[in-house]
């Protein structure tokens, strides 16, 4: 081969690496805090995803975010291409209630599936005097960072066993990764946390000193339960964690992939293939996931309408 033979295929060559790159379409999913199952959600999806990006040109990225409030207005803003949020607050950011009253309905929200249950968790130190739920009053409790669905809930469960967010020694903010140092430092008496369970920060809190689940349950919960369209009666299984030998009887709404009508249509088609096209493959990268089921995941927890893309994809499998 001449030399002006070599150059002009390694500038071909090079042109269609270019070509290929610039043709790439970037995705984002926002996640929560790293020790979460939200931040394992979007990672796996972002991996499944990119295995196959030389076919649909697609490069996924899921980073750290402040949660699902912070994620659903990342999408209202374009800042994000997908979601992992709490149903609950799918709901109110569709229809422009509680947190979402001052901005509104976003009537361009859309869903795609929804997971794993996330159980409201309410863990408390064992030698803190916190045995029931009204114990808290006094007592020094992280409720949760700002932006994150998983505050917002610890909000709404306080008020509805009437507990006002003042009548706390402290309301701490701190995110997910820094609650167990800080409720086995005696910095904080208990957490209020929602996750799929197990999950890091609950797991890291109870090998780290002896803790004390508290059953969230009662009237008041059971009547929450009973009026929203977005929570469900949930479980922590007994022995899923250290020092926790009994059932722990809760309440939760699912965790739920959304996006924007602004979306593409194929970016959505092939996020929904790469996930259900690996089905085995996605429920074993966390046991929150073991027992899904696709038929559970396209019609629990879709609150906002299904965005055409996702609903492409199941019609094409007979699930619609």
């Amino acid at each position: 081969m001449s030399h002006f033979r070599r150059l002009s295929l390694a500038a071909a060559i090079g042109l269609a690496g270019l070509t290929a790159a610039q043709a790439e379409e970037f995705i984002t999913i926002g996640t929560a805090g790293q020790t979460g199952v939200y931040y394992v959600v979007g990672q796996s999806v972002c991996q499944l995803v990119n295995r196959n990006t030389d076919r649909h040109g697609l490069r996924c990225t899921a980073p750290a975010t402040g949660g699902s409030i912070a994620n659903l207005n990342g999408l209202r803003a374009g800042d994000l291409s997908f979601g992992v949020v709490q149903s609950d607050w799918q709901y109110h950011a569709l229809n422009g209630t509680s947190t979402f009253a001052d901005a509104g309905p976003d009537p361009k929200l859309r869903s795609v599936l929804s997971a794993h249950a996330d159980v409201v968790t309410v863990l408390a130190r064992a030698d803190a005097g916190i045995e029931t739920l009204q114990d808290l009053k006094g007592k020094k409790v992280n409720i949760g960072n700002p932006g994150s669905g998983s505050r917002a809930t610890a909000e709404v469960l306080l008020d509805t066993i009437g507990i006002e967010v003042s009548d706390l020694a402290l309301a701490s903010e701190l995110k997910s990764a820094e609650q167990s140092a800080a409720l086995c430092d005696d910095k904080v008496d208990a957490i209020m946390f929602s996750a799929g369970h197990p999950v890091g920060n609950i797991t890291e809190a109870t090998v780290s000193c002896d803790t004390r689940f508290l059953q969230v349950n009662g009237p008041e919960v059971q009547a929450l339960v009973a009026e929203t369209p977005y929570y469900s009666p949930a479980v922590i299984p007994a022995g899923t964690y250290r020092g926790q030998p009994e059932e722990i009887e809760s309440f939760g709404p699912l965790a739920t992939l959304v996006t924007s009508a602004d979306t593409d249509e194929e970016a959505v088609y092939e996020v929904v293939k790469a996930i259900f096209d690996n089905f085995d493959r996605f429920c074993g990268l966390h046991p929150a996931f073991a027992n899904l089921k696709p038929e559970d995941m396209i019609s629990n927890g879709i609150i906002a309408p299904l965005h055409p893309g996702a609903e492409r994809y199941y019609r094409e499998q007979g699930w619609m």
